[in-house]
């Protein structure tokens, strides 16, 4: 198998199902090695199982590809440790991190429970936060090394946590945290050779379908809402071509890409010294009349829908 990827080693969580299973499949079809991580566990993060991942392992050997399954929960600290070691053991190096593993608990704020908060901030953020940790230990490490480095970091936010989405706050909130660390990490990491971005799909899976927001073309009609159109760009951004792009945040959906903007600075005064409180009761209103209204879940401003 030869494509844009070739020879590259690639690390994908959550690999099993939907845009994972796509990710792994593409990056074996572009010619990669690949690591499919997957716990098996059901939506809400409960239970485990390793055939789903050994199945897109069978695939990918099937067409010829090289594939190892690993059931590292992304979010223990010393189990991605391992999955980092074992991949190196295993392949003789790694290049790519896709961190694609996730669960939901969906809640409105108020009826949400401590658990329900703890499991999915557990999962998606720290769940990133510890292959990203362990990868870039390694890299950096090879790089003081005086190795030249070409690594790179593919983390998955979300249009609920960089837009917002009633319903999703501990989804949301651990997707924002990803998106932020993302670009945090691209800072940090680019001295040595590692780019860090991140995508906010959009996608028909076992998470979305009870949402009501996306819905299959007919048959024979491009779906937009297929999970395997989220992964070329994922390929794409751990080939040659990308590098020097790092700290951003793509959307896709279908064949739709674009590039999420993050917060900026808007309309400001300063007064030179401290305000009275009673002094803003004017200035606070004018600045917010000022600035652009936050944007809508789909990522547009609402004059412009």
């Amino acid at each position: 198998m030869t494509g844009i990827v070739e020879g590259r080693i690639v690390i994908v969580t959550g690999a099993a199902r939907g845009i994972g299973r796509g990710y792994a499949l593409e990056f074996a079809r572009q010619g990669a090695k690949v690591v499919v991580n997957d716990l098996g566990a059901e939506v809400d993060g409960t239970g485990s199982s390793t055939g789903p991942a050994g199945e897109v392992v069978e695939q990918i050997r099937a067409a010829g590809g090289e594939a190892i399954a690993n059931g590292a929960d992304v979010a223990d600290f010393e189990e991605t440790k391992r999955l980092v070691e074992s991949t190196v053991e295993h392949f003789g190096d790694l290049h790519v991190l896709v961190n694609n593993a996730g669960i939901l608990r969906d809640r409105m704020l108020f009826n949400m429970t401590e658990q329900e908060w703890d499991a999915v901030i557990r999962v998606h953020l720290k769940g990133t936060f510890s292959p990203l940790r362990h990868a870039a230990a390694y890299w950096r490490t090879k790089a003081k090394a005086g190795e030249e480095i070409d690594a790179r970091v593919i983390n998955t936010t979300s249009s609920s946590g960089i837009y917002g989405n009633p319903g999703q706050g501990n989804y949301g909130a651990a997707k924002a945290g990803i998106a932020g660390l993302t670009v945090i990490a691209a800072r940090e990491m680019e001295r040595y050779g590692i780019a860090v971005n991140a995508i906010a799909p959009a996608a028909l899976t076992r998470m979305t379908d009870g949402l009501g927001r996306q819905v299959r073309a007919p048959e024979g009609e491009f779906d937009i809402s297929n999970p395997e159109n989220i992964a070329p760009l994922a390929v794409w951004l751990a080939s040659a071509a990308a590098k020097g792009i790092t700290g951003r945040v793509f959307n896709v959906r279908g064949g739709a890409i674009s590039v999420a903007e993050g917060w900026i600075a808007g309309p400001g005064v300063d007064k030179g010294e401290r305000w009275n409180p009673a002094e803003l009761d004017e200035v606070v209103p004018a600045l917010v009349a000022k600035a652009r209204e936050n944007a809508l879940t789909n990522g547009k401003l609402p004059a412009d829908q």
